[in-house]
């Protein structure tokens, strides 16, 4: 099941602020009653055609974005660094989250931006400690996130809060996909149409059941939470005006446009 979030536009009849839909194959919107993270998927009968509507990130979490570091092993032999023992953690601002068509906008502090190709978790229930075996009972479904880094930032910081943390700094969607099931899927990345990342999930050091009992030991997940599971090798910068692509196989693609320089 596929579940989006949309402005339907000022002729739909359907009001002014976001809804909740469930997209099925022939691009028809059925559109849900309220939140369904928090309230369950309630369809009402009304529908609209996906062209007539702007999708919107397909969750906005009212607590926390948590970021794997260094999850795949060329990643973090292309940073420099070793295989981690353990997942690396960091938080990101909700407020870094844009939806898809959304544009990055490029900080006057930041000299280069970076993308990220990530699969993301998004978390349906109140959770802690979770076991191994128990983690699909606490997740609501799966999208893709561009996790913006500046390195330049990165590296003089000494940590990442500001380098990731901008608004704008993590696009998330197209839609949240409840029946996926991570395997060895192709996750890429393409910038103006050239490829520049390109692994499987299979290859994530820590897959999602490690990810998730691990981060849950740490914190409470509340529903509404995103987990993002660390990019493969091959980031770069993004220069100005351009347009990169994050595609997961049984995913789709998300794909956002870069501003101008300040």
């Amino acid at each position: 099941m596929r579940i989006v979030r949309f402005s339907p536009g000022p002729d739909a009849g359907l009001g002014t602020d976001p809804l909740f839909g469930i997209l099925d194959e022939d691009n028809l919107i059925t559109i849900i009653d309220g939140d369904p993270i928090y309230q369950g998927i309630v369809k009402t009968a009304a529908r609209i055609e996906l062209t007539k509507v702007r999708l919107l990130a397909p969750v906005i979490p009212r607590s926390k974005v948590v970021a794997i570091g260094k999850n795949y092993a060329d990643h973090a032999a292309e940073m420099g660094g070793v295989v981690p023992d353990e997942p690396i953690i960091f938080l990101k601002a909700n407020t870094t989250i844009i939806g898809p068509g959304d544009t990055i906008v490029w900080p006057a502090m930041a000299p280069t931006i970076d993308y990220e190709a990530e699969l993301a978790i998004v978390i349906g229930r109140i959770c802690k400690d979770v076991p191994k075996e128990k983690v699909n009972d606490v997740i609501f479904g799966y999208t893709m996130a561009n996790d913006v880094t500046c390195r330049e930032l990165q590296k003089k910081d000494g940590q990442w809060s500001r380098a990731k943390g901008f608004d704008t700094f993590c696009p998330l969607g197209p839609w949240i996909e409840t029946d996926f099931v991570p395997g060895s899927q192709r996750i890429t990345a393409t910038l103006d149409g050239e490829i520049k990342q390109d692994a499987h999930l299979s290859d994530m050091i820590f897959k999602v059941p490690d990810i998730i009992n691990f981060v849950s030991q740490v914190m409470t997940l509340l529903p509404g939470d995103v987990i993002i599971t660390g990019t493969p090798a091959g980031i770069g910068p993004m220069p100005a005006k351009s347009t990169i692509a994050v595609s997961i196989e049984g995913l789709g693609q998300l794909t956002n446009r870069v501003s101008t320089k300040p």
